[in-house]
């Protein structure tokens, strides 16, 4: 805990890492909100499970772009733009009562225009540390970020149940204006330029570490997703059991990240984290009972911060600085379509077989996870060692805010 208090003491860190949350905070409610949303208005969590992945898909395609962006017009001006239509379109998806075709058009949109923060974010993280608190910084990062699992869902469940789904989608939009304009007017999204590739878009996924990072990301918030919709299927739209059990969830990847984030990068690290989420999540197929499946998927849970911690430092340490921003957007766009399948699959699956399905493609998407990073493990760095950094093609321009 020591070097996350040091960490902490680092000049501008607390404040850009608490802003990032609170702009991304969304992200923990969104997708359930409209889970909700459009299951209570269509009565189909197929017809939800489409607009989740239209959404996930908008976003997907997004990634890459909106990042690469960043390095021809600047961070602040790309995350102004993106924020306000994405705003515009979350309003739409609350007051507007639309058929299921429409609803996914407005999820695309969405998805398409979401602000690109977390790219953002990662690649100003080397900028303000040094190479030996990096690690511990990505860790520190991927766990705080379970903040957002942890209150994003007890918050919509108990704003849509209590009170309407269109609450519970609007309040995120306020999160979203809110924590984006505290982070886009952070002296440090102004002090650090990220400089216009030279490559063509999409060139850095020949980075092994990036391919790596991107496939696993896929399998592993593939699984998250079928165990979001699995678990609201379990006890219901109004059950307060489910934002109970996603809280427990993501607590066991907050303690997972916390505890393991000082621990060295080595060639079986992802492989070792994805199996503890294959492990928890297998496990939840045995019952449905509140109390089993909380134990299960704090098991999960344990292994899910890890795993993105490790995701962030190979591709911090295989790429130039000038690409960082395109691979986390990569990376983000893998996680993405993960959301989008898992989600959609989940929820044809629970439509025919009950709750029980989603869990099902929770398990398969975690162990394929598990397998891939098992196989391919000669594609993942041995950082052991080793100084975490980007590779050098580039300094920090300095510039006035504008």
């Amino acid at each position: 805990m020591s070097s996350y208090a040091s960490l902490l003491k680092t000049p501008g860190v607390a404040r850009i890492i608490a802003a990032q949350l609170t702009a991304r905070f969304p992200s923990g409610m969104l997708s359930l909100a409209y889970l909700l949303h459009i299951e209570h208005i269509h009565n189909s969590y197929g017809a939800a499970g489409l607009v989740l992945a239209a959404t996930s898909i908008g976003q997907a395609i997004a990634g890459p772009l909106t990042s690469r962006w960043m390095g021809v017009w600047s961070m602040r001006k790309v995350l102004v733009l993106t924020m306000v239509v994405c705003t515009i379109s979350i309003f739409c998806m609350a007051f507007i009562v639309m058929p299921v075709w429409a609803y996914m058009i407005v999820g695309l949109i969405c998805g398409l225009s979401t602000p690109p923060i977390q790219p953002a974010v990662r690649t100003i993280y080397p900028k303000m540390v040094n190479s030996k608190q990096l690690t511990p910084l990505f860790s520190l990062d991927a766990s705080a970020q379970e903040i957002i699992w942890v209150a994003g869902p007890v918050i919509t469940t108990f704003v849509a149940v209590q009170i309407s789904t269109s609450l519970a989608i609007v309040l995120a939009g306020v999160l979203m204006v809110g924590g984006g304009l505290w982070f886009i007017l952070s002296p440090e999204v102004g002090r650090v330029r990220i400089p216009r590739s030279k490559r063509k878009l999409g060139v850095v996924l020949k980075k092994p570490a990036v391919l790596l990072s991107t496939i696993t990301g896929f399998l592993l918030i593939g699984a998250c997703a079928a165990v979001e919709a699995a678990v609201v299927a379990t006890f219901g739209e109004g059950g307060a059991e489910s934002g109970i059990i996603l809280a427990i969830f993501a607590l066991g990847s907050l303690a997972g990240g916390l505890a393991l984030g000082h621990l060295p990068v080595g060639p079986w690290a992802m492989a070792r984290r994805m199996f503890a989420v294959f492990v928890g999540m297998a496990l939840a197929l045995a019952s449905l009972d509140f109390w089993w499946l909380a134990f299960a998927l704090l098991i999960a849970g344990i292994g899910i911060a890890p795993a993105l911690a490790v995701m962030f430092a190979i591709v911090s340490a295989t790429v130039k600085f000038s690409d960082t921003a395109e691979a986390y957007g990569w990376v983000g766009t893998g996680q993405l379509i993960g959301a989008a399948i898992g989600s959609a699959i989940a929820g044809f699956l629970i439509d025919a077989n009950g709750a029980i399905g989603g869990f099902m493609v929770a398990a398969g998407f975690a162990f394929v996870g598990f397998v891939i990073p098992l196989v391919l493990r000669g594609w993942h760095p041995d950082l052991r060692g080793r100084e975490l950094t980007s590779l050098p093609d580039t300094a920090p321009i300095p510039i006035q805010p504008s």
